[in-house]
């Protein structure tokens, strides 16, 4: 990890230091989802491969609308289309085109995931590539696990000055963070089942880390 955000005090001196490594850890219950589906078409013609797909995403997006998704929380995060090849005894030979079209589908909660991608795959969506559980109070869970780090960096430095016979200085001389961030909490397609009830999707919880180097000078 690359220690960032490196703060000094303004006087004194590091020559004599106990160095210790602090971490800390916050728990969330994730309030946002963010779902990246679509359709997949292919055809020999390119024309007839995009209408279908067009045909397809507007179905999806008509859905997810009738389950109270804004249209301003679906966007385009994907859109190509790519010539395919067959490759035999070493020549190529054109196969016709493949049109990508994911959407980025962001829900406020997680409670509803399992419908919108229901709903999109009886509309034709082939689709899933992720789902994603965030955070809106990512900020605040980070300060907390900081603290954390903080706090868990003044009790190993104060056990080993005990252990040593000596007094710690009463602020570090120096602090670094340790970059560390937290996991969304990601599913992929493989582990989705398509069924006919409701897609079952568990939303877990959010872990924030933080990890602090700390350096106090001793007498």
């Amino acid at each position: 990890m690359i220690p960032t955000n490196a703060l000094k005090n303004g006087g004194g001196s590091c020559d004599f230091t106990i160095e210790v490594i602090g971490e800390g850890m916050a728990v969330a219950a994730p309030d946002r989802t963010h779902i990246t589906l679509g359709v997949v078409t292919e055809g020999k013609d390119v024309q007839p491969a995009q209408k279908e797909n067009a045909e397809k995403i507007e179905a999806i997006i008509a859905a997810l609308e009738r389950l109270g998704v804004p249209r301003e929380n679906i966007q385009t995060k994907t859109y190509s289309i790519e010539p395919q090849y067959d490759y035999a005894d070493g020549v190529q030979t054109f196969r016709g085109y493949k049109v990508t079209h994911l959407l980025g589908i962001t829900l406020d909660g997680v409670a509803g995931a399992g419908a919108v991608i229901d709903a999109a795959v009886a509309q034709g969506a082939n689709a899933i590539t992720d789902i994603v559980f965030l955070s809106s109070e990512s900020a605040k869970f980070e300060a907390l696990a900081l603290r954390e780090a903080v706090r868990s960096a003044q009790e190993k430095a104060a056990a080993i000055a005990g252990a040593l016979g000596v007094s710690l200085s009463a602020i570090p001389c120096k602090v670094q963070e340790l970059g560390q961030e937290a996991a969304p909490i990601r599913f992929k397609t493989a582990a989705l089942s398509m069924a006919d009830s409701q897609t079952p999707i568990e939303p877990g919880q959010l872990t924030f880390r933080a990890a602090v180097r700390v350096w106090y000078v001793f007498a």
